[in-house]
């Protein structure tokens, strides 16, 4: 499968205005016209498995965390940036994310997070890149009353991003008592 990949990520509606509106001006074959999908998020792991390879038995287990680990309130407030210039906003607290990520790492060991590009993961919500026009500063600015943002992790979404291809395979309620009865969604070829 070319041309894209899948996700498990937490949305974050709160900053939905905001991540849309960059990806309508950076990437506009990333912005879905799914109603479900929610291009702000936060990647608990991904990439994930290739469609193909989403049965029953893996949606079951994703079902079993998602319900274990429960719904959560998290605050956005500190913009950050990475060393490769990822602007980004750091949930507080950080530790259910990182329970999360570790639970599903260890329920799917072939799916190491960002495929073990970096030595460590922090979760975030990716804003920006630094550019000769974006810093960190100016996303702040952009970001206004936006933040602080206090938000809550309700659900785990199972999504796919491709050019123009993007939206919600699957999707958990944290602490819900299963997972929605929808089939995951055929990828077209790319």
């Amino acid at each position: 499968m070319t041309g894209g990949h899948a996700v498990l990520q937490v949305p974050v509606p709160e900053l939905e205005p905001f991540v849309r509106q960059r990806h309508e001006h950076y990437d506009p074959d990333f912005v879905s016209a799914d109603p479900d999908f929610v291009h702000a998020h936060i990647t608990v792991l991904g990439p994930f498995l290739p469609p193909e390879d989403i049965d029953d038995g893996v949606l079951s287990t994703i079902d079993e965390i998602a319900f274990a680990l429960g719904g959560f309130d998290y605050r956005l407030e500190q913009v950050d940036t990475f060393p490769n210039g990822v602007i980004h906003l750091l949930p507080d607290p950080i530790a259910p994310f990182r329970a999360l990520t570790a639970a599903l790492c260890e329920a799917f060991p072939q799916c190491p997070p960002y495929a073990a590009e970096f030595p460590s993961v922090t979760p975030h919500l990716t804003l920006d890149a630094v550019s000769t026009t974006v810093s960190t500063r100016s996303t702040v600015e952009l970001l206004g009353a936006l933040v602080p943002a206090e938000c809550r992790a309700e659900r785990l979404d199972l999504a796919w991003w491709g050019n123009r291809t993007c939206r919600v395979l699957d999707s958990w309620p944290l602490g819900g008592p299963e997972r929605p009865q929808r089939p995951v969604a055929v990828i077209p070829a790319t």
